[in-house]
């Protein structure tokens, strides 16, 4: 079984004979990845090192990486605890209404936590809408959410989706025989949980793990709303003031942070082995705490995905008291993201598909590096490839400086790593001998690629096209960055109402966002089968 998941290659020598085609655009598309990491490197170099060692020794560049340390340890560490428990009530218990609570928990993932940071700010900060409410019952102070507990929250309640997914996924296919066995040794629930289920699940945490912390470590909108020090919002203000050798040195630190959680998860995760799907198992009865175990799971599905929207709602309500003309909403504006999403999706999909196709179907190191250095896109957060594209841009591609080819290359490099891994498990799953037919009955080896299994993959294809389109719909620091000027998107509108205090003219392009976003969300589960049951 675990030579499926293995790239397909009967051949040793198969590197030296690689398709011209497909290497040629691998590479081509490599070379694109790391051009911004490339030159962030040099111009780190030119600031000289005396310079740059008084710049990243500064006390104030200490505390910017302490918070950023903090916030993703414990913003990870919450994520674990909330989303693996979830996993297990919805897959290995009798919990009531699991499909529903499926659902509900995973939606989170489709509201951008910038979105979530104002809203709660608006209800929960100071003169907020929950303080006006406890104000007649003397209540003149609640505690205060701005800071590192009201970043964690937020980042906690947006991100844990991602643990939840995969600690899901793993469960839903773990040999359960193993279960029943660690019970028929007398041991009790608890520690069967711990020395058999842990160890399987693993992987698939660790992975959900990692994506929160990356998403944590790259997220610029919620920072800077709750008014905390992190990395990004740091090299946000330093580039706004012109401190570019500061901004530049901070990405760079970010970047090696960045990398070195990669690795630590590589460690964690241990080796992924393929195991044969055992029966399914009846259901843990939960007994008297049936009903109740609700609770927890309703409380967390209320504040991620009710409060928000309750907030945004209430703004739509109240717009018209105060207004400012100039934040007047349009449906361009929904055009504009779709249009520029859309045409992420479908450029990332096609540089997808060279790098999928040679690491699936092609071993060597040539292939292996092409698909690791997609990845690259993981590892440079939206501000830090937003800073490094401004500065080439405007220094040696001045034609598509400030323009939308420009904006698009950035998502492209950003979410490349979605559409790879969508493609190359796609590519697995196609039985080589059936390519292999069609070339036999004359077909060229483009024509049996494109009439075989181009649409074997097809499912893939849409998926990480799909997620691609999810994500840039809400990404922010690159759209800030990036965008030409006078083009205005959903989160650019979101966030000028925002910085102009006029949050009621958030609320229409957030709920046109989260719709929008919401039926990405659905296909997404759609072409990856998403049972429920």
């Amino acid at each position: 079984m675990a030579a499926e998941n293995q790239p397909i290659d009967d051949d040793t020598g198969a590197e030296d004979r690689l398709p011209l085609g497909p290497s040629i655009a691998a590479a081509a598309v490599s070379a694109a990845v790391l051009l911004p990491v490339l030159w962030l490197i040099r111009t780190g170099f030119g600031v000289g090192f005396d310079a740059a060692a008084a710049l990243l020794t500064r006390p104030t560049t200490i505390e910017v990486f302490v918070n950023s340390a903090v916030l993703v340890v414990l913003t990870t560490v919450a994520c674990v605890a909330i989303g693996v428990p979830l996993a297990y009530l919805t897959v290995r218990t009798d919990l009531p209404f699991r499909r529903f609570w499926t659902i509900a928990v995973s939606l989170p993932l489709v509201i951008p936590s910038y979105v979530g940071a104002f809203a709660f700010v608006s209800a929960f900060g100071p003169q907020g809408g929950f303080q006006r409410l406890l104000a007649p019952l003397g209540v003149e102070r609640i505690p205060e959410i701005y800071g590192l507990e009201g970043t964690v929250l937020i980042l906690t309640l947006y991100t844990y989706p991602y643990v939840y997914i995969t600690a899901r996924a793993s469960l839903k296919s773990m040999d359960t025989t193993l279960i029943d066995a660690a019970r028929t040794l007398e041991h009790d629930r608890w520690e069967t949980f711990r020395r058999v289920t842990v160890p399987q699940i693993r992987p698939a945490v660790a992975a959900g793990a990692l994506l929160s912390a990356l998403y944590v470590l790259a997220d610029f909108g919620t920072p800077q709303i709750m008014r905390y020090d992190v990395f990004t919002r740091v090299i946000f203000v330093e580039f706004g003031t012109f401190g570019r050798d500061t901004a530049v040195l901070l990405s760079l630190q970010l970047v090696a942070v960045t990398v070195f959680i990669l690795w630590l998860e590589s460690r964690i995760r241990g080796e992924e082995r393929t195991k044969a799907g055992g029966r399914s198992r009846a259901p843990v009865p939960l007994g008297r705490w049936r009903y109740p175990m609700m609770l927890p799971v309703a409380l967390v599905a209320g504040l991620a995905l009710v409060v928000p929207v309750a907030i945004l709602v209430s703004w739509l309500a109240a717009t018209g008291t105060t207004t400012n003309q100039a934040l007047v909403f349009e449906w361009s504006f929904a055009l504009n993201s779709v249009t520029v999403s859309a045409a992420a999706a479908a450029a990332a999909v096609v540089a997808a598909i060279p790098v999928a196709y040679l690491s699936a179907r092609h071993g060597g190191r040539l292939p292996d590096a092409f698909e690791r250095i997609s990845y690259v896109g993981y590892a440079v957060p939206g501000v830090v490839l937003g800073l490094a594209l401004v500065f080439f841009g405007s220094s040696y591609a001045a034609p598509i400086y400030q323009t939308l080819y420009l904006l698009v290359f950035a998502y492209v490099i950003r979410f490349l790593p979605q559409s790879v891994g969508s493609l190359r498990a796609s590519f697995l799953s196609v039985d080589p001998s059936l390519p292999e037919a069609a070339r036999t009955l004359g077909r060229t080896s483009a024509g049996a690629f494109r009439y075989v299994t181009l649409p074997l993959v097809a499912p893939g294809l849409f998926g990480g096209a799909a997620l691609v389109f999810l994500t840039t719909m809400k990404e922010l620091p690159a759209t800030l960055l990036l965008r030409p000027s006078g083009f205005t998107t959903l989160v650019t509108h979101i966030w000028t109402a925002y910085e102009s205090g006029y949050f009621g003219q958030a609320a229409i392009p957030a709920l046109v966002l989260l719709f929008v976003s919401g039926l990405s969300m659905l296909v997404i589960l759609r072409q990856e089968g998403y049972d429920v049951k």
